[in-house]
């Protein structure tokens, strides 16, 4: 009797799983990537400190650093160590500020600015200069710091009247409406008065000269309590990378989610346009270049963004001191145009990924 089974084929061990080619990177890949940016912030804290429109040698200025009273000092303690720890603070923020924005809104091209909060600091600060005469530092970082929360508040609440909160549209669309509403108010009053808009022109600009550690340690605090706000987000950013609706299906408090993400970017911006004023696309530029190291995940983004954003803006303010001679270009400037060539990589890359 015959079997119609058919031949047995000898047994084969299945060939090891290939790893996928461009991939999100790995736990390790993250961690060491990271600390590639650490150390490139930390040379970027050097060559600021030791490059200037003034010539003075390393040895130079290491030893003005230790002995402060030494000729020259003055212009490591009162000028390059002031910018270079306002730089720090200031790219770190924004950068965080910029992960946390495109989080809430799931989108790439989100900038913290949507949400008004530079547009209300930049109004606080000409009516402080306008009605009570404010030209403080301390008076202008109080001024800016309540535009700001008063902004965001104003954008949350008129987003709340409309649509549910587990879409990012309402947000977006009341942050554009309250910026340019905001923005031609405070158009109508620097022209108005010749005063204001000399204030308002230095600072509007955005730089780091001329700044000094007064007035920092509020900001500080600022931008601590906003970057707590940012961790306890992470979860939450992660859950609405789903999608407002699935996220909420899942268990996500959406209204929690957003305000906590709002107090964050709040706190971060408005630390940081208090300090330099209003700075352009480092929330824009430092989550992209961050995620392409880190991938997406918000609890390897957030810090990669920071220290990308910390590094972007010190080395943009050193080149702003090199190229302008004698004098300097201002770092929202050379921002400007490095941003807006990142800005069109960027669109370029989104269109040749959807072909």
């Amino acid at each position: 009797m015959t079997s119609d089974a058919p031949p047995r084929t000898p047994s084969r061990t299945a060939p090891p799983p290939t790893p996928a080619v461009g991939g999100p990177p790995t736990a390790g890949q993250a961690l060491s990537r990271t600390g590639v940016a650490a150390l490139v912030v930390l040379g970027a804290v050097a060559v600021s400190l030791l490059l200037g429109s003034n010539a003075i040698g390393p040895g130079a200025v290491l030893e003005r650093l230790l002995h402060p009273a030494l000729d020259e000092g003055a212009i490591v303690w009162g000028s390059r160590v002031p910018r270079t720890v306002l730089g720090l603070l200031v790219g770190a923020a924004l950068g965080i500020a910029g992960a946390v924005m495109q989080g809430q809104t799931r989108n790439p091209l989100a900038d913290p600015g949507i949400f008004g909060v530079s547009a209300g600091a930049s109004l606080a600060v000409v009516l402080g200069v306008y009605v009570a005469g404010v030209t403080s530092v301390l008076g202008i970082l109080w001024m800016s710091f309540l535009g700001a929360v008063v902004a965001s508040v104003a954008v949350f609440a008129i987003a709340a009247l409309g649509r549910s909160l587990s879409s990012p549209v309402p947000l977006a669309i009341a942050g554009t409406a309250v910026t340019a509403l905001l923005t031609a108010i405070t158009s109508f009053l620097v022209l108005t008065d010749q005063s204001t808009l000399a204030a308002y022109r230095i600072w509007v600009v955005g730089s780091l000269s001329g700044r000094t550690l007064e007035g920092i340690g509020p900001a500080i605090v600022m931008a601590l309590a906003g970057l707590v706000l940012a961790a306890a987000n992470i979860r939450s950013l992660d859950m609405l990378a789903l999608g407002g609706e699935l996220a909420q299906g899942l268990g996500e408090n959406i209204l929690r989610a957003r305000l906590v993400g709002l107090g964050a970017i709040t706190l971060l911006t408005a630390s940081a346009v208090a300090l330099s004023g209003p700075i352009g696309f480092i929330g824009l530029t430092a989550p992209h270049i961050a995620r392409a190291m880190v991938g997406a995940g918000h609890g390897r983004l957030l810090p990669a963004a920071g220290l990308v954003g910390a590094g972007v803006l010190l080395l943009s303010d050193v080149i702003g001191r090199l190229i302008g001679g004698t004098g300097e270009v201002s770092v929202g400037v050379v921002l400007t145009v490095l941003g807006g060539i990142v800005f069109v990589m960027i669109v370029r890359r989104s269109r040749m990924a959807a072909l």
